[in-house]
């Protein structure tokens, strides 16, 4: 398998900001990569310029054998319509257009347009019953699926998507991950900016970038597979903890028959996993929380409840959605934004459900 992308040195300036700061990335052929890090750490910047929709102050861009940097504005444009998909988080559909008009435009800039070669891709992601339909008549996950359609007609050699989630509610967001699973089956190659950790664990590396910089590179299905089983994840790790918490609170021995959480399928090795991580201990079939185990699972705990609180109190969200939603939140809120949170809502005691909210540093009484 060769290097579809190779970076070397680059770096983006805006004037006095450094958007990136001298990156070294190789991306091989098939792989999927997700690109995390917080807000303005240069993870637009980097797919922008992948796309040819910027250039980098310095530094080489190489895509399927090809140096950006050698391009004219024109030869961009070709560049654009032959190598790349776009998925963006605005859909940017054009509103008056249909469905299979939509798809077809991304033709138009390419070669030629093909109405039944943009049927069949809009049948390939589920929307053969909705070819005449205007964005207006679909739902958020339906125009997503015909922004990937989009960016599929002219068989790409590299997706870039850009937080294409971040709009979705949960069960159109689900329906899209499952869209983007397949076509990294099918052997397509993915860069994706997500904030959402559940996505990123689907990757097969994950990609941090801070600051312009990438600070960590984690082959994360290996790692994972190898402690936790395969299909296991990070969030998997948090839930099995907190599950492990909630025990404890309610005075329920918690065994490895009585926790289970999603994203860890094989609980035993799980288990195992967290023992050798120094996360609990293991004593007459009992699992315990170590002392590092017991303050991440606080944190979890404390940001979900804090969540439940927030959505219930600011937006009226109840229920299954107020608690579907806070396991989202759990694992992308930072600290930062957990004592903001906090501190809006008056540091609550209590959840919706009545449990008890973690006090944090920022409930703490001055001294």
């Amino acid at each position: 398998m060769g290097e579809l992308v190779q970076i070397s040195r680059l770096t983006k300036e805006f004037g006095s900001v450094r958007a990136l700061n001298d990156l070294f990335l190789e991306v091989a052929a098939s792989e999927w990569i997700a690109i995390m890090g917080p807000s303005g750490s240069g993870k637009t910047t980097l797919l922008n310029i992948l796309g040819g929709l910027d250039s980098p102050t310095s530094g080489s861009v190489v895509v399927d054998g090809v140096d950006l940097a050698r391009f004219d504005e024109a030869r961009l444009t070709r560049y654009r319509a032959e190598k790349i998909g776009f998925v963006f988080q605005q859909f940017h559909l054009v509103p008056y257009l249909t469905a299979i008009e939509n798809v077809m435009l991304a033709q138009y800039f390419h070669s030629m347009t093909d109405e039944q070669d943009a049927k069949r891709v809009l049948e390939r992601v589920g929307l053969g019953d909705r070819l005449e339909h205007l964005p207006s008549q679909l739902s958020g996950g339906e125009q997503q699926r015909v922004a990937v359609a989009r960016a599929l007609i002219n068989h790409p050699k590299l997706i870039l998507a850009d937080e294409p989630t971040g709009n979705l509610d949960q069960r159109n967001e689900a329906s899209v991950i499952e869209l983007f699973k397949e076509l990294h089956d099918e052997g397509h190659t993915i860069l994706l900016v997500t904030h959402d950790q559940a996505i990123g664990a689907l990757a097969d590396r994950r990609i941090e970038l801070q600051h312009g910089r990438i600070t960590q590179v984690s082959d994360q299905a290996g790692d994972l597979a190898a402690e936790f089983g395969a299909g296991a994840s990070e969030e998997g790790v948090d839930h099995l903890l907190e599950e492990i918490w909630i025990c404890g609170e309610r005075g329920i021995a918690a065994g490895t028959e009585s926790v289970h959480a999603q994203g860890v399928p094989d609980t035993s090795r799980a288990v195992s996993g967290l023992v050798q991580r120094g996360l609990i201990a293991v004593s007459d079939g009992q699992l315990n929380l170590t002392s590092t185990g017991e303050e991440r699972a606080r944190g979890v705990v404390r940001r979900h409840r804090l969540a439940e609180r927030l959505f219930m109190d600011t937006f009226s969200i109840v229920g299954a959605e107020a608690d579907a939603q806070a396991c989202r939140f759990e694992h992308t809120i930072t600290t930062e934004l957990e004592e903001k949170i906090c501190v809006f809502l008056g540091h609550p005691k209590l959840c919706p459900h009545g449990n008890p909210i973690p006090a944090g540093p920022c409930c703490m009484p001055p001294r």
